[in-house]
């Protein structure tokens, strides 16, 4: 059984689903232009792809959190060799833009939080046509491969670190019009707590065309996943 915890009191659903709605031709717009190359920060270097963090243990004996609502801190893919920086991102000007080196993915602050009962999580971040972003591969994950969200239980990074997994369940690539057309169910924050990964595909030399949707579910810590690829996975739609 699933043991959920509540967290702090977060915006009625509907409106967070009226709002993913408003951000929907910003959301596209991440498969807009191709962002600036990612530039060093003194004193924050980025870690190194596929590299685990001190008490983060990605292997099939890591012992995972109880699901639980946290702040994510970090996101790995194992199969795509991706361990990236995550920030909270919000959209005062119902703009939402992911942070601008595509290394680090942007978590929606005002949306749902990993672990939470209700809601999609949704984590974006920027492609570069030529490597170099975080979420580059999205498009090659299958139905079954996991995702694991390290988060901590307090916004400004205190308290104790855990790590929450998550299976794919569906990789879908759509065009801009389509997405709009599939947001109020994509972007969902009435549906069942999950995680949504989202970034841009489709480069044609000045913009990219089309945008990759996972979605991921959370795992029972007791029960471990058995679930294989499928037609679904790796679909194009519109």
């Amino acid at each position: 059984m699933w043991h959920y915890v509540r967290d702090r009191p977060r915006r009625s659903a509907a409106a967070a689903t009226a709002l993913v709605l408003a951000l929907v031709a910003v959301l596209v717009w991440i498969g807009g232009e191709e962002p600036a190359p990612p530039s060093a920060t003194p004193g924050t270097p980025a870690a190194p792809s596929g590299s685990a963090l001190p008490g983060v243990d990605t292997t099939q004996d890591a012992t995972y959190a109880r699901i639980r609502p946290g702040y994510p801190d970090r996101v790995i893919v194992p199969t795509l060799d991706v361990d990236a920086p995550v920030l909270p991102i919000k959209a005062p000007d119902r703009t939402l833009v992911p942070p601008a080196d595509p290394q680090v993915l942007g978590w929606w602050a005002d949306g749902a939080q990993p672990g939470a009962a209700t809601g999609s999580a949704l984590v974006v971040g920027h492609t570069v046509h030529s490597g170099g972003g975080a979420l580059d591969d999205l498009e090659t994950l299958v139905e079954g491969d996991q995702v694991l969200v390290r988060s901590t239980r307090t916004e400004d990074g205190e308290g104790a670190l855990r790590t929450m997994e998550y299976v794919v369940e569906t990789v879908r690539v759509y065009r801009k019009g389509r997405l709009a057309e599939r947001a109020a169910e994509l972007f969902s924050q009435e549906v069942d707590g999950r995680l949504v990964l989202l970034t841009c595909e489709d480069w044609d030399g000045t913009r990219y065309l089309s945008n990759v949707v996972v979605t991921a579910l959370p795992v029972d810590p007791e029960v471990s996943p058995t679930a294989g690829p499928t037609s679904d996975s790796g679909s194009v739609d519109g």
